[in-house]
């Protein structure tokens, strides 16, 4: 076994990155199980290593999935090492330190009929993850988060993400300077309003959209508001008075599939 002490200088390390300051120091994140693990090694992130526990020996699920152009290593631990570096209840039996890309906001901005799902404070790590397995589940070309967001590198958005985090781009950045630039190469800005007179299942979203998402509560920024070229309602015929950030953007994510694929 590679690795049995908790008190090891390289697994103090590697349980930092539960915390986003040191996330963010590291340039690096954890993730936690077989599946995330798999989507990482298929997806061909950049992994600095995969740890798990000696007792239990590699995961069989893993095996031959590894990037023959990209050396990784594999590390045997303990299950107190485990535990230390996971953020479950119950620990899973492998973990993998991941090195932080950077997706440029052009590779949104140039793509035909670019379908993009844009977040504005949404807090909740569930929705943020949830939205972005949506976004990937209906094709979008990408997510951007804007400022106040959760962290898409925290361990529940990850496991929110179920994976989906690997598999298309997501730019962090300043929405004051990132929404003109995409409205002036030819996007439309979309968000929802409970006053909006159009219905989603109207809009056209044939065209190139990005859909403004906003915080639980209190929705899309004044600033961003003042940028966005069309308002839309979601239509409800029970009593609910309104939907969650992820409920919202999986409807029209998957309305604007619907309208590109199906019609």
């Amino acid at each position: 076994m590679d690795i049995v002490s908790p008190q090891n200088t390289r697994v103090k390390e590697w349980a930092q990155l539960l915390e986003k300051k040191h996330r963010t120091r590291q340039h690096k994140y954890i993730i936690e199980g077989i599946h995330l693990v798999q989507e990482a090694l298929r997806a061909r992130a950049d992994l600095e290593c995969i740890v798990y526990d000696g007792e239990q020996g590699v995961p069989s699920e893993l095996a031959g999935l590894e990037n023959p152009l990209q050396r990784v290593e594999w590390v045997s631990v303990s299950p107190a090492v485990i535990a230390k570096c996971t953020d479950t209840m119950t620990p899973q039996p492998v973990f993998a330190i991941v090195r932080k890309g950077s997706e440029p906001l052009e590779s949104l901005i140039t793509g035909a009929r670019g379908l993009v799902v844009v977040l504005d404070g949404v807090q909740d790590p569930g929705n943020v993850g949830t939205i972005i397995r949506s976004a990937d589940a209906a094709g979008a070309a990408g997510v951007v988060l804007g400022a106040g967001c959760a962290d898409v590198y925290n361990p529940k958005t990850i496991r929110s993400t179920m994976g989906s985090l690997f598999h298309l781009p997501i730019v962090e950045g300043q929405l004051e300077s990132l929404l003109p630039e995409a409205k002036a190469a030819g996007v439309k800005l979309v968000s929802t309003s409970l006053q909006s007179e159009h219905s989603c299942y109207s809009y056209d979203f044939t065209q190139s959209v990005w859909l403004v998402i906003g915080n639980e509560g209190k929705g899309i920024s004044g600033a961003t508001a003042r940028l966005v070229d069309d308002a839309i309602t979601i239509p409800m015929q029970g009593q609910a008075e309104s939907l969650n950030a992820a409920m919202a953007a999986t409807i029209l994510l998957f309305e604007a599939m619907r309208q590109r694929m199906f019609n």
